[in-house]
């Protein structure tokens, strides 16, 4: 019973995680409750800029401060959900006087009513505002506004001073929530009855699943169904995120990076997510060019790229690459093909592509055996659907040429940057320390070590960890975004990044010899396949990843559901698709949505 109320207060809390506990129902509601209660006593003001919601956080430095405010951590915790912030506790004269606000260009405020007599506060806010941007988060009484007069940056005034407060203010900023309130009386010739600025929602939200209809108890399976991963060994461990209506109403980590049980999966951990690299970064590329004109995709590969021009992948058109029916063949040889002088376990001049941990390969190596393995593959199936990562890395040429740019750096600035998705993109170990990244495997026949930061997939590895189909590393809220941003139709935090006619194009069913879409998996119309779950609706597109990853948008039920783990530590193991724990997780969903509240 202890631990039971122990979960339940966990729960209101952590709102946007879940705790398997009987009480897990009643706790959402409270907090929906709540949260309700908290939006209609917020108001905004002075937001005569629009700088609320903010835009362009990628570009933004941003540091939040607080005085006294004891609901600090929970307010911090959800700005970071949107973007890298720096948390300050200003308690003491000399951090005051030894912190440098000169490398921030936003400066987030908190302050409940007793921070107001803090002249220090006052004055923090004043010698600011003007200088770069600033926003005030107060919590409190209305009238408090009479000490912020002299204030002209925006305000978020909630008249709660709670935790749900906390972490709705902090979602308004970036417009996880909408504000929709005004002031109900008048405080001073500054703040009159009915002054206030309405927003709209552009981010996801993180909240608990009855804000979306659905009962916290009836995804209790989902723990369940992990749990079964674990013990059975299909995985040392998994996170698990689910998104409706533009909501985070579920997202949990389970089990450890290894079965030594040496560290936890945290749902901010990141993953090699294998070919969902294929979606998530070349096809993001390709869609963006022809939205800007630059790729036909009834043009031959040969225009885009010249080198295939004496070759007879010269005729294969763009559409067929995309759709897995331009004949090629899935993959071609990899270490098998190593000979001893083609590597090193040390970096030279000679030996500079980083493969791993002591291995380095050959200057040109590329471009002198893999490349010519692949312009001289065999097209044996053209017009019919064979999977193929070639075809990725063809795209990926493409998209390079086009474009002038590696396709790391070009999704990098054109995505992941402007959504801020904070851990996405490809060669993680030059932003991230190893223990924040999930091994991959342990490989012993080529490679000789744990994979923990380098990429999984041999062909992508040869080729320096940056390929059109393999080697993005991304935590779950950073691809719940992305894909978020496809199910708006190409918009997300007042951004657009595709016409919604390219998101149908690309996503949409394009042949009549496979599910495919453009780049995309898509729903399968045999129904004893049950892919990718056996409720899913036929609009429903996605990708998988073989680390044991998977994305799935649906926009019948305005559904994102991601799933990450490292099936293949410390070997390649297919239990974690012979037991059906993605699509069986995916179905708790759709019945949760089914059965409501």
């Amino acid at each position: 019973m202890k631990e039971n109320k122990m979960n339940c207060l966990l729960t209101i809390l952590f709102a946007f995680t879940l705790f398997n506990s009987a009480c897990a129902q009643s706790s959402g509601q409270a907090y929906l409750k709540e949260e309700k209660q908290v939006e209609k006593s917020t108001v905004l003001l002075n937001n005569d800029n629009y700088l609320i919601p903010l835009r362009n956080i990628g570009n933004l430095k941003i540091v939040s401060v607080h005085f006294l405010n004891p609901y600090a951590r929970a307010f911090d915790s959800l700005l970071n959900k949107y973007t890298a912030v720096t948390p300050v506790d200003l308690t003491t004269r000399a951090i005051r006087s030894a912190f440098n606000f000169d490398t921030y260009n936003t400066l987030i405020i908190q302050a409940n009513e007793a921070d107001l007599s803090n002249p220090a506060l006052i004055r923090l806010i004043t010698d600011n505002q003007k200088k770069k941007n600033v926003i005030v988060a107060y919590f409190g009484k209305e009238k408090g506004l009479n000490k912020l007069n002299d204030v002209s940056a925006p305000i978020i005034c909630s008249g709660k001073a709670t935790e749900v407060a906390a972490q709705f203010a902090a979602q308004a900023i970036f417009g996880g929530v909408a504000i929709s309130q005004k002031l109900s009386s008048t405080i001073s010739p500054h703040y009159r009855t009915g002054m206030g600025y309405i927003t709209e929602k552009t981010r996801l939200e993180y909240t608990v699943p009855e804000a979306a209809g659905i009962s916290s108890s009836s995804l209790q399976d989902i723990d369940k169904i992990a749990r079964e991963a674990m013990n059975a060994h299909a995985t040392p461990g998994c996170v698990v995120l689910v998104a409706k209506d533009g909501k985070v109403i579920f997202n949990k980590a389970y089990g450890y990076h290894t079965y030594s049980a040496d560290a936890p999966d945290k749902i901010t951990d990141i993953f090699d997510i294998a070919s969902m690299t294929k979606t998530s970064a070349t096809t993001m590329a390709a869609m963006q060019l022809y939205d800007e004109g630059k790729l036909n995709l009834d043009s031959t590969i040969s225009y885009y790229w010249p080198v295939t021009k004496n070759t007879d992948k010269a005729s294969l058109l763009i559409r067929e690459i995309l759709t897995h029916q331009a004949g090629l063949i899935p993959d071609i040889p990899t270490f098998e093909r190593i000979k001893t002088a083609d590597h090193s376990i040390d970096s030279s001049a000679a030996y500079p592509i980083k493969v791993n941990n002591n291995y380095f390969l050959r200057k040109n190596y590329y471009a002198d055996i893999m490349l010519p393995a692949m312009l001289n593959s065999p097209l044996r199936t053209r017009g019919q659907y064979v999977y193929s990562d070639l075809s990725m890395i063809f795209m990926q040429q493409v998209i390079e040429g086009v474009t002038k740019t590696p396709l790391n750096a070009y999704v990098q600035q054109q995505f992941y940057d402007r959504l801020s998705m904070q851990t996405a993109g490809f060669l993680p170990l030059y932003r991230f320390s190893p223990d924040r990244i999930i091994p991959s495997e342990d490989e012993e026949e080529f490679r000789h070590s744990e994979l923990v930061g380098y990429v999984n997939d041999p062909t992508a590895a040869l080729m320096g960890g940056v390929a059109g189909h393999a080697g993005v590393f991304a935590s779950a809220n950073d691809i719940a975004i992305l894909y978020q941003m496809l199910l708006n139709k190409g918009s997300y935090g007042g951004d657009i990044f595709f016409r919604p006619e390219t998101v149908d194009l690309f996503t949409g069913k394009q042949s009549a010899v496979s599910r495919r879409g453009l780049g995309f998996d898509r729903w399968d119309p045999i129904p004893e396949r049950h892919y990718p779950s056996e409720l899913a609706s036929p609009e429903s597109f996605g990708h998988t990843g073989y680390t044991g990853t998977c994305v799935w948008v649906d926009p019948k039920y305005n559904l994102v559901y991601v799933f990450l783990s490292n099936r293949c530590y410390p070997k390649v193991s297919s239990k974690l698709s012979s037991l059906n724990i993605r699509p069986r997780i995916q179905d708790v969903v759709y019945k949760a949505l089914a059965k409501g509240l």
